[in-house]
């Protein structure tokens, strides 16, 4: 039996301690962080190495960078993909791959709260209801935690939404998803999920940490489109380039 976490109350108490027992510091020009200003437990990087690494724009239905504030890249419009919107913080550069890497596999829980503080600038009519995408009980057993959970109610906090975290199920346990080929990858994830229960809003959002070729989530936007969802909007930390 894994014992329960509860992601929230977790959360907020590493954050609260996180200025208090490190020095707080911007991981991108390793700057001290003013404790005085306002949110420095929840900031990510400092206010100059936002602007200058993550003030750019964004395409809000693939997440890849455009060159001005359009709501659609032309490759969006012409193949638009299963989700409707996604929102992430920034492309997939430093520093952010080595605070995911912390986040995903170091259990540095203390990062959720200024991780969805950017990720919620970004977002756009907020969904009523987070979707975490699940894992199976196998891997959430080696690594001990889900991290796009923790990644819902951090959002969730901010975004003034519900996280329903059972009725996205995980049922067949599959390899890891990096490195393979796309036609790999499709049959990996080939009824590897399953929608329990009823959907308690026709708009909602999946919860992931990177989006890399989309076919996770894209997997399950076909299941929640079966199931009666009508808008259904990506959030996530970063977007890989596509291969």
């Amino acid at each position: 039996m894994i014992p329960a976490i509860n992601p929230r109350r977790l959360t907020r108490w590493l954050t609260h301690w996180r200025g208090k027992i490190l020095p707080l510091q911007c991981p991108v020009c390793h700057l001290s962080l003013a404790t005085t200003s306002v949110g420095a437990t929840q900031a990510l990087c400092c206010d100059a190495c936002w602007d200058a690494h993550y003030q750019y724009h964004l395409c809000q239905c693939c997440g890849l960078p455009v060159t001005d504030s359009q709501a659609r890249c032309g490759a969006c419009l012409s193949h638009p993909p299963a989700w409707d919107h996604l929102f992430a913080i920034s492309a997939y550069h430093d520093p952010l791959p080595q605070l995911v890497h912390a986040f995903k596999y170091q259990q540095a829980f203390e990062l959720a709260l200024p991780f969805a503080r950017q990720l919620s600038e970004r977002i756009l009519h907020p969904a009523p209801v987070l979707l975490p995408v699940p894992l199976h009980w196998r891997r959430r057993w080696q690594r001990g935690f889900n991290q796009s959970v923790h990644l819902a109610w951090a959002l969730a906090d901010h975004l003034d939404t519900q996280v329903v975290d059972n009725v996205l199920v995980r049922h067949r346990h599959t390899a890891p998803q990096q490195g393979l080929s796309r036609q790999a990858r499709l049959s990996n994830l080939k009824h590897a999920f399953a929608i329990r229960g009823e959907l308690p809003s026709s708009h909602v959002a999946i919860v992931d940490d990177v989006v890399t070729t989309g076919q996770t989530v894209s997997q399950l936007c076909r299941l929640l489109r079966r199931a009666g969802a009508e808008t259904i909007d990506i959030y996530c930390l970063a977007r890989t380039d596509l291969p």
